[in-house]
C-alpha cells in the first residue's frame, strides 16, 4: 500500500537550516499509534477490514456487543425516546436511533469527556441534529438530571452497556490495560478523582484483599495486597510486574487472569462503578415512561448480581411488570467474532 511508504525527503531551499527527515518506523514500529493501523480506520481501510476477518477487534474500535438481543428487548418503535446511558463509540445509540425514526429522539450519557466529542461529531457527521440526537457528559447515576436538561419527564427507553470501551482499553495514556506501558490512571474522566497510581499508594493491604475479592473475585487477593498496598506503581507495566513477581507459582495463563482481575478491581474502585450503577438501578422507575423497557449489559458477576437483584425486587414491588426470566449470553457465533463479548451478560425489566 502506498499509505505504509516512507515520505519522501524533501530537498532543502538556499539559506534555510537542514532539518532531518522524519524516522519510518518500519515493518516493526514500537510506537502505539504507528503499530496499530486500525486506530486510523479511514486511511488504512483494509488494515481494518482483515483484522475483523480474522475475528479481532480493531484497536481503538467498539464492536457493539449483542446488538440483536438489544433490540429485541427494547423493541424501539418510531416517535419514541430513548436513553443511552453509556454512548462510548454510539453503536447501540446508532441502531436504536434508526428504529425510533421518524420522530423519535435519543440522548446519549458519557463521562468520558475524550470520546464523548469524537462520538458526538462522528453522530452529528451522520446527519443528525440536537432534535434528534443530544449527547450530555455525564455519569449515568445523573439520569434524572440529564432528563431534566433536555425537558423530559421520562423516556420508553433505558439502555447501559457497562464496563470500559474498547476506546478506553486500547489507549495506552489511559492506562486501563497492561498491554502497553502507560501511565496508571483508569479514570474514565481524566479530569476527575485520582488515578490508580495514588489508590495503590495510599490505601492499606486489608483494604485492598478486600477490593480485589468484591470487585473481581481475585482468588488470590490475600497474596496480593501486601506486595501491592501502600507502593508507587506509576505505569501499567510495573504494576503488571509486581503482580507477577506476587504469584511466582502460576503459569502464565494465570498470571494474566491474575493481572486482569487486579486491574478490573482498580478501575471499578477508581472510577466508584458499584456505586453510580446502584444510584442508576434504583432511580430507573422514575426515568421510564409506562410501559418502558430497560436492559443492561454487564461484564462481571458482581454488576449482574446487583441488576439481577434490583430487577427482582422491582418485580416482587410491582414497579416492574415483567423481567428477564434468565440472563441472555452472546450467541457462539458472535464470541468467536469479537472475543470480547465473551462475558457479556444481558438483562430487561419493563415497566407496567
Amino acid at each position: 500500500m502506498t499509505d505504509d511508504l516512507p515520505p519522501r525527503p524533501v530537498p532543502s531551499l538556499p539559506g534555510t537550516p537542514h532539518r532531518r527527515r522524519p524516522r519510518y518506523a518500519g515493518n516493526h514500529p514500537r510506537r502505539f499509534d504507528e503499530k496499530y493501523k486500525e486506530r486510523n480506520p479511514e486511511r488504512y481501510a483494509g488494515t481494518v477490514a482483515r483484522v475483523l476477518a480474522s475475528g479481532k477487534t480493531p484497536a481503538g474500535m467498539h464492536r457493539p456487543i449483542m446488538v440483536r438481543e438489544v433490540l429485541g428487548v427494547l423493541v424501539p418503535l418510531p416517535g419514541q425516546a430513548a436513553v443511552d446511558c453509556t454512548l462510548g463509540y454510539g453503536g447501540h445509540a446508532q441502531e436504536v436511533l434508526a428504529r425510533l425514526q421518524p420522530g423519535g429522539r435519543l440522548i446519549g450519557l458519557d463521562i468520558d469527556p475524550i470520546e464523548l466529542s469524537k462520538t458526538e461529531a462522528r453522530m452529528r457527521a451522520l446527519g443528525l441534529g440536537p432534535e434528534t440526537f443530544a449527547a450530555y457528559r455525564s455519569n449515568f447515576a445523573g439520569l434524572p438530571q440529564v432528563l431534566e436538561t433536555a425537558g423530559l419527564t421520562g423516556v420508553d427507553i433505558v439502555f447501559a452497556d457497562l464496563g470500559a470501551s474498547s476506546m478506553q482499553f486500547d489507549d495506552p495514556a489511559r492506562g486501563f490495560s497492561m498491554k502497553n506501558e502507560g501511565p496508571l490512571d483508569m479514570r474514565m474522566n481524566p479530569q476527575r478523582g485520582r488515578p490508580a497510581s495514588v489508590l495503590l499508594e495510599k490505601i492499606g493491604a486489608d483494604v485492598l484483599a478486600a477490593l480485589l475479592e468484591e470487585n473481581a473475585d481475585e482468588p488470590h487477593a490475600r497474596l496480593l495486597a501486601p506486595a501491592l498496598a501502600g507502593r508507587r506503581f506509576l505505569t501499567t507495566t510495573a504494576l503488571a510486574a509486581a503482580i507477577r513477581a506476587a504469584l511466582p507459582r502460576l503459569n502464565k495463563d494465570e498470571w494474566e487472569l491474575s493481572v486482569r482481575r487486579v486491574f478490573q478491581a482498580l478501575r471499578i474502585a477508581v472510577n466508584d462503578e458499584f456505586s453510580a450503577l446502584d444510584m442508576l438501578l434504583r432511580r430507573l422507575p422514575v426515568c421510564l415512561n409506562p410501559g418502558g423497557r430497560v436492559a443492561i449489559l454487564s461484564f462481571h458477576s458482581g454488576e449482574d448480581r446487583q441488576v439481577k437483584k434490583a430487577f427482582a425486587a422491582g418485580l416482587r414491588e410491582g414497579v416492574y411488570e415483567d423481567i428477564a426470566p434468565e440472563v441472555i449470553r452472546p450467541t457462539a457465533e458472535e464470541r468467536r467474532a469479537n472475543p470480547r463479548s465473551a462475558p457479556a451478560k444481558l438483562r430487561w425489566a419493563r415497566k407496567p
